[in-house]
């Protein structure tokens, strides 16, 4: 009875420890659960293989990197606000920039853009060094903090024009660009050692594609990669753009999706394209159009464009697109349905909230849906989401067009 006492009291305690055990590890890092779910459903979903980038995804701690008004959506595969009119890239982004490089544990890495210090903290356990640049000095400053904070010792930081480079510090074997340019500076290709890569988003302040580039006997060798979407940069080289969008004319482009100019599967002018195949023949614009196809409930099947626009000239916007759906089911609450979204941002790049449009529903020949979509006043960009965004099933779209109404 005695032995049996001792056994009982014996487990009790040991499954006391374990309890205290799994409280102090949760206490100690609440977010861990949260971050492994969002490096598995939105980093290797989506082609990132390299195990070195997925295992510093997994242990970077971006809670720290974003505003604590942010901090619920951490751990969302989305851009947030980090103020003075900039973001924090959304994992994905960040991930996929970093396997990009390949990045060595020998490499000495320029980082043009450092905004939260979030990219930087990434590559550090990848890299040698980390030089990270940042033009905005408040913001300079709180990652230089940051990232002081968290032990990031191999990450230096400078606030300046990171176009100029660092050139104390040069040569560096891997460049990574997180603000876009018009062009690539030429500091940069000068800085960049023979043999090393960067990667740069290119292109109009809406109209970006990423590319990669390798210097091969001086020589700049360029690569371009999918779409995708910066926010503005600050400074000269945002003010000096040759070519600069009419916030009073808002439009899409490519909305036919006729155009993939290097031929690798995605729509140019659209970014975050998930789950979605462009198909040739039988489309009611043109020789293409898109499918979304999602089986399971709660995944991203989507396309973004932004564009700018004035609420205080645009105050009503004309929308038709064509769609085709089979049967298909909500997501994992009411809001994931099939649709058009459009999210609106201030001055500040602040949300101004989103308009859901239409209610879409399943027919069997292409139908072709018209909308009028109030502005808001203080609305100086958006962006257009379009898909089942989280629902399940299959949808067609083609010939989307939006234009100012009044």
């Amino acid at each position: 009875m005695k032995n049996y006492a001792r056994q009982l009291f014996l487990s009790g305690f040991l499954s006391l420890l374990f309890c205290l055990i799994l409280v102090q590890t949760s206490a100690a890092d609440p977010f861990e659960r949260r971050r492994e779910y969002l490096v598995s459903e939105y980093v290797e979903k989506e082609g990132i293989t390299n195990p070195r980038v997925l295992e510093s995804m997994r242990k970077t701690e971006r809670h720290l990197f974003v505003p604590l008004s942010a901090r619920d959506k951490a751990y969302t595969d989305q851009a947030l606000s980090i103020g003075h009119e900039q973001t924090i890239s959304p994992p994905f982004i960040v991930a996929y920039m970093t396997e990009i490089l390949e990045p060595q544990e020998t490499d000495r890495v320029l980082e043009i853009g450092t905004g939260s210090g979030y990219q930087a903290a990434v590559l550090s356990p990848l890299v040698k060094d980390v030089y990270t640049i940042e033009i905005v000095e408040p913001l300079g400053r709180r990652a230089a903090s940051t990232l002081k904070r968290l032990r990031y010792e191999n990450v230096h930081t400078r606030i300046g024009d990171g176009f100029k480079g660092w050139p104390e510090a040069a040569p560096f074997d891997k460049i990574i660009v997180t603000c876009s340019p018009e062009s690539i500076p030429q500091p940069l290709i000068d800085q960049l050692k023979d043999g090393g890569k960067m990667i740069i988003p290119l292109g109009e302040r809406y109209q970006q594609v990423f590319y990669l580039l390798e210097k091969k006997d001086g020589k700049m060798i360029s690569r371009p990669l999918q779409p995708t979407l910066f926010v503005p940069m600050t400074g000269l080289s945002e003010e000096q753009r040759r070519v600069l969008p009419d916030p009073s004319n808002p439009q899409l482009i490519n909305g036919s999706f006729e155009t993939d100019d290097n031929g690798d599967g995605y729509v140019d002018g659209f970014h975050y394209q998930r789950q979605m195949t462009r198909i040739e023949g039988d489309a009611p614009d043109g020789e293409y159009y898109v499918l979304f196809d999602n089986p399971q409930p709660g995944q991203l099947a989507q396309m973004l464009q932004g564009f700018a626009i004035d609420g205080r000239s645009v105050s009503e916007l004309r929308i038709s697109v064509e769609i085709l759906m089979e049967e298909w089911r909500i997501g994992l609450n009411a809001q994931q349905r099939p649709g058009m979204v459009i999210h609106y941002y201030d001055e500040d790049r602040r949300p101004l909230g989103s308009d859901a449009i239409g209610l879409w529903h399943s027919d069997s020949d292409w139908q072709q849906l018209e909308y009028r979509v109030a502005v808001p006043y203080k609305a100086r960009e958006a962006i257009v989401q379009i898909g089942l965004n989280g629902a399940a099933g299959k949808l067609a779209i083609d010939n989307v067009v939006l234009r100012r109404s009044k």
